[in-house]
C-alpha cells in the first residue's frame, strides 16, 4: 500500500508541528518554504536591535529531518493550489501532488492601504526585515556623528515605532536601552542618550491585550526609559524626511512599522472566505471549508475559541495547531474516530519592555518588573530549538546584563547614505 502524501507549506511553528507529530505514521511528507530556516519570531526584534545575531534565532529546516527519511524539504515558493486535482502548484512551474494538504503560510505586516509605506518603514516578520532594520538604526547613529546641521541631526536621532503591541513595545524599550546605555561612550560628536524614540498607537494604552494594570505599568516602564508615547491619533504619512502622526510631522528618519498584519494568499489560492486581515475562516477541525483534507494553521487561519474571540496569532497557538492536525491525520489513517473539534488552550501572555522590566499574564497569575523579566527569559530559552542554541542564547543575555554591552552590532549590506 503506497503510503498516505502530506505536504505541508510554511516551516514554521505550526508546520513544523505537524511534521515532528507525524513521526511514525505511514506517511511520506513534502515540507515546502521559501525559505531554507525556520524562524524563532518571538525573538527576532532581538535581531533587529542588536541583541542576538541571526544564528541564533534560525536554524536550518533540513537540519530538524535530517534523520526522518520520510520527509522532504522542498526549497520553494508556493503560488497556489489546484483542490480538483490535489495538487500545490510552485512558482517554478512544478506540481507537487498530495492527498493531505496543510498550509501554514503565516502572516506578513499590513499598511492598512498604503503599501507605498513599506520602503521607509519596514515591519518585521523576516531575518532580511531585522537585518534591514538593525543596518538602518545603526547607520543612523553614524550619519549623526557626521552630520553637521542641527535639524538633519536631530532627525537622525529620532525613531518612530507605529503600533505598540508587544513587538513595538519591545523594540521601543531595547532602542532606548541601546541609546541610552550601550551606545555613550562610543561616539565623540553625538550624545547619543538625547535620541528620541516615539511610540505611536492610535488606540488609547500600550498593549491593549493585555489587563490595563500591567498594561499601566508598561507605559510607566516606558517612560522611565524615556521613550515618547503618542496615543489616539493614526499616522497618516510615511517618506524618507519623517512621519505624520495625525496631523503633526515629526522628521526622523528611521520608521519601523509594527501596527498590523496580514495573512498569506492561502485563502485566495483555495477559493475559501477569509476575515479582514486575509485570514482564511476555517471549520472546528481546522480543514477549509468544502476543501476535503486540506487544514490551514497559524497566522494564516482565522480560529474562534469557544466564547468566540479568535485565537491569537502567536507561536503556542500554532504549535497547538499543528499538534491537532497531525492528530487528525493519524487518527483518519488508522480507521479512528476523529478527535473533538479543536480547543485553544492560552498558556498565558508575554512580553518585556527592556532590561529586567516585563510583564506576564497568565490569566490566574499577573507578574510585572525583574521576576517577570526572569520567566520570560527562561520561557523563550525553554522554547529554543537545541541544546546549542538556548546556550548560546542564554550566555549573549548574560552577557549584555552584565556588560550592558550588544554584541550584534555589526552593519552588513550598507545601504546608500542618504544626501542631504
Amino acid at each position: 500500500m503506497q503510503d498516505h502524501r502530506v505536504v505541508v507549506v510554511g516551516g514554521g511553528f505550526g508546520g513544523v508541528q505537524v511534521v515532528n507529530d507525524l513521526k511514525g505514521a505511514p506517511v511520506r511528507i513534502t515540507m515546502i518554504d521559501r525559505r531554507n530556516h525556520h524562524l524563532f519570531q518571538p525573538l527576532l526584534y532581538q535581531v533587529a536591535t542588536t541583541l542576538l545575531a541571526t544564528s541564533e534565532i534560525a536554524w536550518p529546516i533540513r537540519n530538524f529531518f535530517r534523520d526522518r527519511p520520510e520527509v522532504t524539504t522542498l526549497l520553494a515558493e508556493v503560488v497556489g493550489v489546484d483542490t480538483e486535482a490535489r495538487e500545490v502548484l510552485l512558482k517554478s512551474g512544478q506540481r507537487i501532488p498530495y492527498d493531505t494538504l496543510v498550509l501554514a503560510t503565516g502572516a506578513t505586516h499590513a499598511y492598512f492601504g498604503h503599501d507605498e509605506w513599506e520602503p521607509v518603514a519596514p515591519g518585521l516578520k523576516t531575518l532580511e526585515d531585522a537585518t534591514t532594520i538593525r543596518r538602518r538604526v545603526l547607520l543612523a547613529f553614524e550619519q549623526a556623528e557626521m552630520e553637521t546641521d542641527p535639524a538633519i541631526r536631530e532627525a537622525l536621532l529620532t525613531f518612530v515605532i507605529v503600533g505598540a503591541g508587544p513587538t513595538g513595545v519591545e523594540l521601543a524599550g531595547i532602542i532606548s536601552e541601546l541609546a541610552r546605555t550601550t551606545l555613550p561612550k562610543e561616539f565623540r560628536n553625538i550624545d547619543t542618550s538625547k535620541a528620541k524614540i516615539i511610540l505611536v498607537e492610535a488606540g488609547a494604552r500600550v498593549l491593549a491585550a493585555f489587563a490595563e494594570d500591567l498594561s499601566d505599568y508598561a507605559r510607566r516602564e516606558l517612560e522611565s526609559h524615556g521613550v515618547d508615547l503618542r496615543f489616539g491619533k493614526p499616522v497618516t504619512s510615511c517618506t524618507a524626511e519623517g512621519v505624520t502622526i495625525g496631523d503633526v510631522f515629526v522628521p526622523c528618519r528611521t520608521i519601523v512599522w509594527a501596527a498590523g498584519v496580514e495573512a498569506s494568499p492561502a485563502a485566495k489560492w483555495l477559493d475559501i472566505p477569509a476575515d479582514r486581515a486575509g485570514r482564511a475562516v476555517v471549520d472546528k477541525d481546522l480543514r477549509a471549508p468544502g476543501k476535503g483534507d486540506v487544514f490551514v494553521i497559524g497566522d494564516t487561519a482565522a480560529v474562534l475559541r469557544d466564547d468566540g474571540s479568535p485565537v491569537p496569532g502567536i507561536a503556542p497557538a500554532a504549535k497547538q495547531q499543528g499538534a491537532y492536525v497531525a492528530k487528525v491525520i493519524k487518527a483518519k489513517l488508522a480507521g479512528k474516530p476523529a478527535p473533538r473539534p479543536f480547543h485553544y488552550r492560552h498558556q498565558g501572555s508575554l512580553a518585556t519592555i527592556g532590561k529586567s522590566a516585563a510583564i506576564i499574564d497568565f490569566g490566574w497569575l499577573k507578574l510585572r518588573g525583574w521576576i517577570a523579566w526572569w520567566v520570560w527569559g527562561l520561557a523563550h530559552i525553554y522554547f529554543l530549538i537545541g541544546v546549542r542554541w538556548r546556550i548560546a542564547v542564554a550566555w549573549s543575555w548574560l552577557w549584555i546584563y552584565i556588560s550592558r554591552q550588544h554584541s550584534a552590532r555589526l552593519i552588513t549590506q550598507r545601504e546608500t547614505m542618504r544626501e542631504d
